[in-house]
């Protein structure tokens, strides 16, 4: 099957004025450190844990919460559901949102423009050299022994290497004898992952304790399973296969809800020597019946066009009370892999909430100097943070904390071959710096805007730093608090505007005030000096 050019619904808009930023569409740098694959941590970090998925439990009254946020002035208020909809409404209009397509820029421009309105200032773009990918058109074909060719729906791994009219035997790939694949196109079994809810809250330099670390009060995490939106516990899913001789990946996702194909995974930005891509799990089951009567041999035709791009992280200030040079950072980053609602329009909408409310607090009663941060890349290897840690590197001394937004989801399910809402948010991870203080203000914020579903995870739980896309301010020594959930169709097209949490966005908003009013009494020296002794921040010059 022929794939539809991805860029059709991303209009011809260009960069809008609004965005600021100097210099053509490809300037910027991007730094020769990569940014680290976070995922090749999970095997490990989740061992026995890692189950099938398993039935689902009822959703309490979480994300209602009724208590009101303590407020520095009586006059600021968050904005309300609707407005915070229609941000998120508007971005996922522009269509296909990956780094260097005119929907990004728009988005960055629209978000520049908040910036302004809200009374930020310093409102500027810093340039982020990313490549554009986009495939043009993509077909696989089967053709058995003795049988019809039939075309299967697929889609192409981002970044892998294009193919045209790539003729091979196919052969499924067994991890315990890799050699069968030499020579031949390779089909690879591609699971996502899935684990009890709760067991991310006892990973890593975590206590053993989740009594403060676990706020599920109507015990809806019981008997559930969450599915996660990653096929595999590394970035390079295709290296197995590569090492192994083969000339293509095949990929199967097996057990993904809904039996889709448009996966938009890896998205490391690294280019692949090998063509690849993703089909359905009724597809794959067909090709494992027809090599289990014969051979099977396959056609792979994949084009794509690359070129220099830019991705602007885009960034706004508030001062803070006279004489305070310590700052707190509010980030999420503004591109996504479809157009993507949850995955992030939600976080795009969570971080302009933050800087409208706090805009209408007085100077004198914010917690510190306050920077709004939505960084670009994301979808090219974390681009955007990896380069504005390394620009900014000197002043992250003087940052109490680094709040990062993403993924306001609503927990979705497939039954009968349809995809259903299940009534409940995708539990909530918070991860959190060891920090006793912070972890009490963090759950406590919890508890007061009633978050059910939610845990304070340790940095480390999956691996040496969190899977946010803020993930290396924890090795740079910062105290963070990032926010993130994990549906399954984190990189799917399914990930459209009804897949966001409505009834979350508020009380999470609400909570970060609280967070955020709380580190008033707080100092960057004195949190890096009651981090709790265990594994240090990988890197941490602390």
């Amino acid at each position: 099957m022929t794939g539809p050019r991805e860029g059709s619904d991303d209009t011809a808009a260009g960069r809008p004025a609004a965005a600021g930023g100097s210099g053509p569409r490809g300037g910027g740098r991007r730094l020769s450190r990569p940014a680290p694959d976070r995922r090749e941590f999970l095997g490990t970090a989740l061992g026995a844990a890692v189950v099938t998925a398993g039935a689902a439990a009822g959703c309490g009254p979480a994300g209602r919460g009724s208590v009101p946020a303590t407020t520095a002035s009586a006059r600021a208020t968050p904005p309300p559901v609707e407005e915070m909809m229609s941000w998120i409404e508007q971005v996922v209009a522009r269509g296909v949102r990956r780094p260097g397509y005119a929907a990004d820029a728009w988005t960055e421009g629209f978000v520049a423009q908040k910036f302004r309105d809200f009374g930020l200032v310093d409102v500027h773009t810093e340039p982020v050299a990313v490549t554009r990918w986009e495939p043009s058109r993509y077909a696989l074909t089967a053709t058995p022994a003795g049988a019809p060719a039939r075309a299967l729906e697929c889609f192409p791994l981002p970044h892998a290497a294009p193919a045209t009219g790539l003729e091979a035997q196919l052969a499924s790939f067994d991890a315990a004898r890799p050699g069968g694949v030499a020579g031949r196109a390779a089909l690879v079994d591609a699971r996502p992952l899935a684990l009890p809810p709760a067991v991310p809250a006892g990973l890593g330099s975590a206590p053993k304790d989740l009594s403060r670390r676990v706020y599920d009060p109507d015990g809806t995490f019981a008997g559930e399973t969450q599915v996660l939106p990653l096929a595999g516990t590394s970035d390079a899913v295709t290296d197995p296969a590569a090492q192994a001789g083969a000339v293509a990946f095949i990929g199967c996702l097996v057990g993904y809800p809904g039996g889709g194909h448009r996966y938009y995974f890896p998205y490391s930005g690294r280019s692949t020597a090998l063509p690849g891509v993703w089909i359905g799990e009724d597809d794959g089951r067909w090709l494992r019946d027809q090599l289990a009567r014969g051979p099977v041999r396959i056609r792979l035709d994949v084009a794509t066009a690359t070129a220099p791009a830019r991705s602007d992280n885009v960034v706004g200030d508030l001062p803070g009370p006279p004489g305070d040079d310590e700052l707190v950072l509010v980030g999420s980053h503004h591109d996504g892999p479809w157009a993507s609602a949850v995955e992030d329009g939600s976080g795009i909408a969570m971080v302009l909430a933050q800087a409208r409310y706090w805009s209408r607090v007085p100077a004198a009663d914010r917690p510190h100097r306050m920077r709004f941060i939505l960084q670009g890349g994301h979808f090219f290897g974390g681009a955007g943070l990896v380069d504005y840690v390394a620009k900014h590197s000197a002043e992250l001394a003087k940052v109490v904390v680094e709040v990062h937004l993403e993924h306001a989801a609503r927990d979705i399910a497939a039954s009968g071959g349809r995809l259903t809402a299940t009534g409940r948010c995708v539990p909530r991870w918070f991860f959190t710096s060891r920090i006793p203080e912070l972890e009490s203000t963090v759950y406590d914020a919890l508890v007061a805007e009633r978050l059910g579903r939610s845990m304070l995870l340790a940095p480390d739980a999956f691996g040496p730093m969190p899977l946010s896309d803020g993930a290396l301010y924890y090795p740079a020594g910062v105290p963070i608090v990032q926010f993130l959930s994990a549906p399954w169709y984190l990189f799917d097209e399914a990930d459209t505007v009804d897949k966001v949490d409505q009834d979350s966005l508020l009380p999470i908003t609400r909570a970060v005030i609280r967070i955020l009013g709380a580190t008033r009494t707080m100092t960057a020296a004195g949190l890096r000096a009651a981090r709790v002794a265990g594994p240090p921040p990988s890197g941490s010059p602390s």
